[in-house]
């Protein structure tokens, strides 16, 4: 998260809030564990403005996770909260945490594999692990599954297919 400024006791814990919200296409991992979240800051007593980053620039979940960060918010005696889309720095898949990595597996998603030396490109090594088995003998079907972010493959060992969270 990018955060310039110490949080007070109440941003930690409306940030816990927010971050606590579900991904609307990946409901196994919280907004904090996709990583999409990048600030909060109490703008006054009954005003809190928050940043979000999308996976990318045309995410259709944005405007799910801004109205829910909202719910939450305001069920946090928050009236007012304002969120912000924030495209720069660029979201890439290594803000997804250990934890929301984990989590992708054990739903049956092949995690993104993290960027390549001193956070340069991802190598072109298209080895998959299959979440299912662990085999690494996968096969793309297809670049794009239920959502753009994701890839369709096929484990080869136990025939499964899969989605694979590309790597951004």
């Amino acid at each position: 998260m990018v955060t310039t400024t110490a949080l007070t006791a109440l941003e930690e814990k409306l940030l816990a809030a927010a971050g606590s919200v579900p991904d609307p296409e990946l409901p196994v991992l919280t907004l904090a564990e996709l990583g999409v979240l990048r600030g909060l800051r109490l703008a006054s007593p009954d005003r809190v403005e928050v940043q979000l980053t999308p996976t990318y620039t045309g995410c259709p979940a944005i405007e799910a996770m801004s109205a829910d960060i909202e719910r939450v918010l305001h069920e946090h005696g928050i009236p007012e909260v304002e969120v912000r889309t924030v495209l720069s720095p660029p979201w890439t898949t290594d803000a997804i945490t250990a934890e929301g990595r984990r989590k992708l597996a054990a739903f049956g998603i092949a995690p993104p594999r993290p960027a390549g030396p001193a956070g340069g490109p991802v190598t072109v090594d298209l080895t998959i692990r299959c979440p299912h088995c662990g085999s690494t003998d996968t096969t793309l079907l297809s670049r794009f599954s239920s959502t753009a972010c994701k890839a369709l493959r096929r484990c080869e060992t136990c025939r499964e297919p899969f989605d694979h969270f590309k790597e951004l």
